[in-house]
Formats: C-alpha cells, structure tokens, sequence
C-alpha cells in the first residue's frame, strides 16, 4: 500500500534533506578551518569534544557526544595519539576503557583552529538573527532527542566520525 507523508512529515523530510546537504558542507568547512594543523573535521570533532568537556573522556563518551560510531572515534583518536595530539590516560573506572585527554600539541591545535572557527562563524552568522538561530537549534535538538529515544536509527545505519552513512 501506497502511503503519503503528512504535511509535518513532508516538512520534516525537507528539515532532513537540508541537514544533509548543509552536514557536507560544514565538514567541507572543518578541512579548510583545520588545514593548517593537518586537522580533518573527524580530528577536530574528537578534539573538540573533550576540549568542550574540559576533561579527559572515553571513546564511548566521546562516541555518544558526537553522535557517531565507537569504532570511528577509536580510529580517529589511534592517529590522534599516533600524532601527539591525544594521550591515553588510566581509567580508575573502567580499566579497559581508557580515558583521553588532550596533550599540549592537541590543544594548541584545537585552539588555533578555534580561533578561525570564531571569525568564520561570526561571518556566517552575519545575516540570520540570534531568534533564528536559536529556533533552529532547539528544533534539532528535539529531533535528535526524538530519534535518540526512539532508536529508529538501526546500528548498522549511524554515521561515522565524517558523517557518512555506515
């Protein structure tokens, strides 16, 4: 049987297709931020989640905060340690999940392409309004909390740490 999606579902459909498209482009947009430091956007999200945690994470809690695969997060933070920007450190709570932490070097790069980041964002945001924005952060919020619940995403059907479909 044929079925057709309601007015919401066609609208939520359109909110999808857009994310998809604007998830390239930003990814897109991390290269070029972190070109400099040799960083790729799956490095910089890795970095950039314990940088915002303020504190050494593990790969599962690194995995959850960006939405992405444990494996992912495992290969990024391999070549990230590999490169001096990650260490690994004990796990008094976990002895098989160790923590990582970012090292002075992961850190100095995570800052330098912070700083970009500022000037990019600020120039981006430059013609939409603060209401706007904060609308459509809290409606994607609510959608990945919906489907976060929901588990309608299957395992073998999550992103990796580049946002592509596994």
């Amino acid at each position: 049987m044929l079925r057709s999606r309601t007015s919401k579902g066609d609208a939520a459909t359109r909110v999808i297709l857009a994310t998809f498209r604007l998830n390239g482009l930003l990814l897109d947009a991390g290269d070029r931020l972190g070109a400099a430091e040799g960083i790729t956007s799956a490095r910089w999200q890795v970095l950039g989640a314990i940088a915002v945690a303020g504190r050494p994470l593990t790969v599962p809690q690194i995995a959850r905060r960006m939405g992405v695969t444990r494996q992912s997060v495992h290969a990024t933070a391999d070549r990230l340690a590999r490169d001096g920007l990650l260490e690994r450190l004990p796990n008094a709570d976990h002895r098989r999940s160790q923590l990582l932490g970012l090292t002075q070097a992961g850190r100095d790069a995570y800052e330098a392409i912070d700083t970009r980041q500022i000037e990019w964002v600020n120039a981006l945001s430059g013609g939409l309004t603060r209401s706007d924005l904060e609308t459509t952060a809290r409606v994607l919020d609510e959608l990945r909390g919906t489907l976060e619940t929901a588990g309608d995403a299957p395992a073998t059907h999550r992103a990796d740490a580049r946002g592509a479909v596994r």
